[in-house]
């Protein structure tokens, strides 16, 4: 069973970048797709972006394309989130989540397709 924390949230200026981290525990974490999600107050969780297990295959959101990039470490057990570009409307908490199928060949965006997640990190952007 994978276990997860993010870290790496805060408060950022509009235009600003952050880098999250989500560390992974367990030992079949090189064998699962990992995603990013995000749910600010009164809205429903969000997809970010996701990495296929390999980390050869990315998703992105339609609303984080061009300014956010997922990558993973699998050495490491890590899973990044690198936020450029930031905009008041990226206020949110994000979480990190893992995708239960190993070697899933398909990289999802589904909230309901993933299955372990983290506690989240706060990230608050100002204008």
């Amino acid at each position: 069973q994978v276990q997860l924390i993010e870290s790496g949230g805060g408060l950022v200026q509009a235009g600003g970048s952050l880098r999250l981290s989500c560390a992974a525990s367990g030992r079949t974490f090189s064998r699962h797709n990992m995603g990013w999600f995000r749910q600010a107050p009164g809205k429903e969780r969000e997809f970010v972006a996701a990495i296929r297990w390999s980390g050869g295959i990315t998703y992105y959101g339609d609303s984080v394309k061009g300014r956010f990039t997922i990558s993973r470490d699998n050495d490491k057990k890590m899973v990044y989130l690198q936020m450029n570009s930031l905009r008041p409307e990226d206020t949110a908490v994000y979480y990190c989540a893992v995708d239960p199928t190993p070697w899933a060949k398909t990289v999802v965006g589904s909230p309901t397709e993933y299955d372990v997640w983290g506690q989240g990190t706060q990230v608050t952007v100002s204008s």
